[in-house]
């Protein structure tokens, strides 16, 4: 009788591994690093406001204040959006989009500040978007009040002052649920956007950061094609806006180190410190701490619109230098990356970053197949619970 139940417990465990091993697989292959990593993220940043550039200036000599234990700057990642709508022009020739680009002489201060950033090591430029939002289907959304008022405003608008959905790019959102545009008008619009980002930063984008994470096979595959070597990701692939607006179409869950479309890598942002939101330091130094327990980078995502308010900005730059220090204090051997660097050690799984050995490794993926909730669930139910602790108090 106890050999029986004993069979037949040690089967139902048997089976719910089975039924779980794929996101079980995915969490053991996720890259197990050694020390811990802090990447800002933040996104939204070129044409828009010209305010952004005394902005980015103060951010600038924030970052550089901030060392970590090899010397490198604290690190924010620039999510460029290079056109925005040329509203004068535009109310000139109303029904036609007129696009204003970071080429224009306004922007030159801006330019200015950002080179500085990088040459300092403290911005590290991504490919966001030509612009923030699809132009067809902004048109096409033109007869609302709200959006005619955007497009024949004042100059240098702001895209976070748009409908939500109208300001994901890779899906036609002017009517709900959205519309998937054609890969190929997909395809000649990354090779546009791609090539005017060389022609101001004089590179290849390497890094892609999808407009409010909405995207699709057709996407990744162009961006595969202009040279994009990793892509970052909430954790999830949505592919369209649903009938209210909200991202949906999920067709992949996504773990640091996944392949894209030609080979491109994949890594998960999914802190947020968001100041104008509430977001505060400890809850950026909690959210790191939790990641070095799973042996995962802290990829932290912030946008522009919280220093764009001159009567909100120092607070919030306060609030950011605050974090920072919270993080160090709490992490000391915290390092400071880009994103594109963080890709490139992935892809080597190099070992002065990368754990290889299988103790550590298991360690880790005990941590992270926490957070499946339903399988923590089904483990207390059956008991594989108590194996499982066992194993980890054993590590």
């Amino acid at each position: 009788m106890m050999l029986a139940v004993l069979v037949s417990l040690v089967g139902g465990w048997g089976l719910l591994l089975f039924a779980y091993r794929q996101p079980l697989r995915a969490r053991w292959r996720e890259p197990v690093f050694k020390q811990p990593v802090l990447i800002l993220e933040s996104d939204d940043w070129g044409a828009g406001p010209l305010s952004q550039a005394a902005a980015l200036e103060r951010l600038r000599l924030l970052l550089l204040r901030h060392r970590d234990g090899n010397g490198q700057p604290a690190v924010m990642t620039l999510g460029v959006v290079m056109e925005i709508a040329d509203t004068q022009a535009m109310a000139r020739r109303p029904g036609s989009y007129v696009g204003m680009d970071l080429r224009a002489p306004e922007y030159a201060p801006l330019r200015t500040v950002m080179d500085a950033g990088r040459r300092d090591g403290v911005f590290a430029l991504q490919l966001h978007g030509q612009c923030h939002y699809w132009p067809a289907g902004l048109m096409a959304a033109a007869g609302r009040p709200e959006v005619a008022a955007w497009l024949y405003g004042p100059p240098y608008p702001r895209t976070e002052d748009l409908p939500s959905p109208l300001q994901s790019r890779w899906t036609d959102a002017s009517e709900l649920p959205s519309r998937e545009i054609p890969p190929a008008e997909v395809s000649q619009a990354v090779a546009l956007e791609t090539a005017l980002y060389q022609g101001l930063f004089g590179q290849t984008p390497q890094v892609a950061v999808p407009m409010t994470f909405v995207w699709n096979e057709s996407v990744e595959a162009a961006w595969a094609r202009a040279g994009i070597r990793c892509v970052v990701t909430p954790g999830r692939r949505c592919t369209m806006r649903e009938a209210d607006g909200a991202p949906g179409g999920i067709d992949r869950i996504i773990c640091n180190g996944m392949r894209a479309k030609g080979d491109m890598v994949y890594v998960v942002r999914d802190c947020y410190f968001e100041p104008a939101l509430g977001h505060g330091a400890k809850e950026l130094a909690a959210a790191a701490l939790r990641k070095w327990q799973a042996r995962r980078p802290c990829l932290v995502e912030m946008h522009r619109f919280n220093f764009l308010d001159e009567l909100l900005m120092e607070s919030h730059l306060q609030a950011l230098d605050g974090a920072l220090r919270e993080v160090s204090g709490l992490l000391p051997d915290a390092r400071f990356l880009a994103t594109e660097t963080l890709a490139d050690i992935i892809v080597r799984r190099d070992a002065a970053w990368v754990e290889r050995a299988f103790i550590p490794r298991c360690k880790a993926w005990l941590m992270r197949i926490r957070e499946l909730t339903r399988f923590r669930k089904l483990c207390l139910l059956t008991g594989l619970a108590l194996p499982l602790a066992l194993l980890e108090r054993v590590l």
